[in-house]
C-alpha cells in the first residue's frame, strides 16, 4: 500500500491510524533516510497510545520502553549497531514477544527478524519538502487497515 502524506501532521496522523491496528507481538519496521519522517511516525504511534509526554528518540539508549494498558512497546534505534550480533547483545529478538516492537532502521536487522511484521518504508519528494510517501508492506501473516 503507498500512502503520501503532505506534512508531519498528516505523518503524525497516519502513525496513529496504524497504531489502532497494533497488538502484543507485532512489529513494525521503519526504514528511510534521515529525516524522512520515521520518528514522526513514531510519535503518531506513541500519541495514539497517551504517550506524547514521554516520546524521546531512543538513538543513544537503542530501546526504549513504555507501558500501555494491555502490552509495552519497544521503540528501537538501530542505526548505532555495526551488526545483528550486537542487536542479540541486548536481547533484542526477546522484546519481540513481550509487546509491540517499533524498529526504526529497521533494514540493518532484517535478516534476523521473525517472518510476521509490517515493513514501512519512507521517501521523500524532491520537489516538495513536506511530502513524504510511504509504503507499507505485511510480511508474513502481519496485517493492518489504514
Amino acid at each position: 500500500m503507498n500512502i503520501k502524506t503532505n506534512s508531519e501532521k498528516e505523518t503524525i496522523e497516519l502513525g496513529k491510524k496504524i497504531a489502532s491496528n497494533l497488538k502484543k507481538g507485532m512489529i513494525v519496521v521503519l526504514t528511510g533516510d534521515l529525516g524522512s519522517g520515521k520518528t514522526k511516525l513514531t510519535e503518531g504511534i506513541l500519541t495514539y497510545f497517551g504517550l506524547q509526554e514521554e516520546i524521546s528518540s531512543p538513538t543513544f539508549t537503542i530501546v526504549n520502553e513504555y507501558n500501555v494498558k494491555d502490552f509495552k512497546i519497544f521503540h528501537f534505534d538501530v542505526y548505532r549497531l555495526s551488526d545483528v550480533d550486537e542487536f542479540f547483545a541486548i536481547g533484542g529478538e526477546e522484546y519481540f514477544e513481550k509487546g509491540v516492537s517499533i524498529v526504526e532502521w529497521g533494514e540493518r536487522i532484517e535478516e534476523i527478524l521473525p517472518q510476521d511484521y509490517i515493513k514501512i518504508t519512507f521517501s521523500r519528494d524532491l520537489e516538495n519538502e513536506n511530502i513524504r510517501k510511504i509504503n507499507i508492506e505485511c510480511k508474513g501473516n502481519a496485517n493492518i487497515k489504514i
